[in-house]
């Protein structure tokens, strides 16, 4: 039976990768890795490089395919559809990775940003692959540090405050209204910095983009003085890199709060 490992390998720092990953990259044959294109090569090579840096060379093999597109313009109710689309896609092509790459008794393995349980595909898709019956594996999942994990470390702050609740959302969302009844919002996959329409509200934001690599920004305050320091950072950002993952967290101050300012 083929095995599959599914790695979290944090938010781009080798550094911070488990014992517990480190183990599953050494028991690895081959490591699949869609490639996104030349404007988002720096992310292979991150994968390359944490590989180099925990596994001996010559013990292990790299396979790359191309990522299957995304209908980014899609919005509405299209939006679910253009996903589903592209995750069938993409289980296409792990089907054909691992039938046609993985033999019988190897081990392979996706190196998935963060944690793989948060805000990523890749455990649906091999359950899609899966349920298809055309190839058979079994598979197991190593958790890994999450950008948003990252994010409230790098800024010194924790991620809910003390009997309080936390959510985790997506831009998406947040421009349909502020969560009811928390005061405590994590936000990814914000294309639109939709933080800019609670401007006029009483909320402080820790954001942060390439969070862990090099690259690495940050930015904090409120809202209002922040928003126009992260848009002109986002903005040279992207021109820079062709691309940009961000994150960040908004803390909406309460009555107590504000007496003790």
């Amino acid at each position: 039976m083929r095995k599959i490992h599914v790695i979290g390998i944090g938010a781009g720092d080798p550094e911070q990768l488990t014992l517990q990953a480190v183990r599953a990259l050494r028991g690895t044959d081959v490591f699949f890795i869609l490639d996104k294109g030349e404007v988002k090569s720096d992310l292979t090579q991150l994968r390359r490089d944490m590989l180099d840096a925990h596994i001996p060379e010559g013990t292990y093999r790299v396979v790359e395919a191309r990522d299957p597109e995304r209908d980014r313009s899609a919005g509405g109710s299209a939006y679910s559809p253009a996903v589903g689309d592209w995750r069938s896609a993409r289980a296409g092509i792990y089907e054909r990775l691992i039938a046609e790459e993985l033999g019988e008794d190897e081990t392979g393995a996706f190196l998935v940003w963060g944690d793989p349980a948060l805000y990523d595909s890749t455990l649906g898709i091999l359950q899609e692959v899966l349920d298809k019956g055309a190839v058979e594996f079994e598979y197991d999942v190593v958790p890994g540090i999450s950008s948003v994990s990252a994010l409230v470390a790098r800024h010194r702050t924790g991620l809910n405050r003390v009997a309080r609740p936390v959510q985790i959302t997506t831009g998406r969302r947040l421009a349909e209204g502020f969560p009811e009844d928390v005061d405590d919002v994590v936000v990814m996959l914000d294309a639109h910095q939709t933080f800019r329409q609670y401007a006029d509200q009483d909320i402080e934001i820790y954001w942060g983009a390439y969070i862990g690599t090099p690259d690495e920004i940050l930015a904090s305050g409120p809202i209002a003085e922040a928003a126009p320091r992260i848009e002109r950072l986002r903005a040279e950002a992207r021109e820079r890199k062709g691309w940009i993952m961000d994150t960040y967290l908004l803390r909406r101050r309460d009555a107590e709060e504000r007496k003790e300012q």
